[in-house]
């Protein structure tokens, strides 16, 4: 297939989000619509299996921390997700103009892995348990969840996860949602790649089981997007308190899942963020 040249912009965009949505549609994979003034579209509340995403505040989506769609100028080939660690940006390569960026924060995790593999996992409200690592490491952050965490509001898998193979092995290495917002188009100390919640539901419909993935090396980076190499700032680990975002049902509230697998708790390498 033939690539449009490169340039010092890896993605052109045709369709940004730049005005305010009075009522935006039902997201893909989701119950329903929410009422979203205020949000840009496709940021607004969402209703996602009994459980109600709250709206991403604009300050929190300014540009370029957000979805757009346009046309690809990266390397790599239609169908694949492209993720750029250093500029903080996930691909979805599609045809034409109808490829989607969308901002992504990154952990340490995020950084040790470059190269390609496919997705042979997706889950919907994925649970979570730290690593030993992680506790002998940081117990004051992560000791308190030693036992792990259902999968729910208080995940810090968010809405969905995407588990990331080579080989036919796993390699730890998740794209997934977060209850941190602040995180998107920063770096952490822990995690892999995060995403909005109301983006990975986005991306989670799109990409079907085998789909390829290719993490670009800090020389690719450097050499496919410079004008945002590095952008963001690091944040320490740290715990986030969904009662603050959702209110008090964070503890209460039942997922419902189409698959029973879905909400299954998820262990393995430094790979999620707290």
């Amino acid at each position: 297939m033939s690539f449009a040249p490169l340039s010092r912009r890896s993605f052109l965009s045709l369709s940004g989000f730049a005005a305010l949505s009075a009522c935006a549609p039902a997201m893909p994979g989701t119950d329903q619509p929410i009422f979203s003034a205020g949000f840009l579209p496709g940021y607004g509340p969402v209703f996602d299996s009994g459980y109600t995403l709250p709206g991403i505040p604009g300050q929190y989506t300014q540009s370029p921390n957000r979805r757009i769609t346009g046309q690809y100028l990266g390397e790599q080939a239609i169908g694949t997700i492209d993720v750029d660690p250093y500029s903080k940006f996930l691909y979805f390569v599609r045809e034409g103009a109808t490829s989607v960026r969308y901002p992504v924060g990154v952990g340490r995790a995020g950084l040790a892995f470059a190269g390609n593999g496919t997705i042979q996992l997706k889950r919907k409200w994925p649970g979570w348990t730290p690593t030993r690592n992680m506790i002998r490491r940081e117990p004051e952050v992560y000791g308190p969840f030693s036992g792990g965490i259902p999968g729910g509001l208080r995940s810090p898998l968010g809405a969905r996860a995407l588990y990331l193979y080579k080989g036919g092995r796993d390699t730890y290495f998740r794209i997934h949602g977060t209850n941190d917002m602040e995180s998107i188009g920063n770096s952490g100390s822990a995690g892999c790649i995060r995403m909005f919640n109301q983006d990975i539901i986005h991306l989670f419909e799109l990409v079907p089981i085998g789909t390829p993935v290719h993490v670009r090396t800090e020389a690719e980076a450097l050499r496919v997007d410079p004008e945002n190499f590095n952008r963001g700032i690091d944040l320490p680990s740290r715990t986030v308190d969904p009662e603050l975002i959702y209110g008090p049902t964070a503890n209460t509230q039942a997922p419902v899942f189409d698959d029973p697998r879905d909400g299954m708790p998820a262990t393995g390498g430094d790979n999620v963020p707290l």
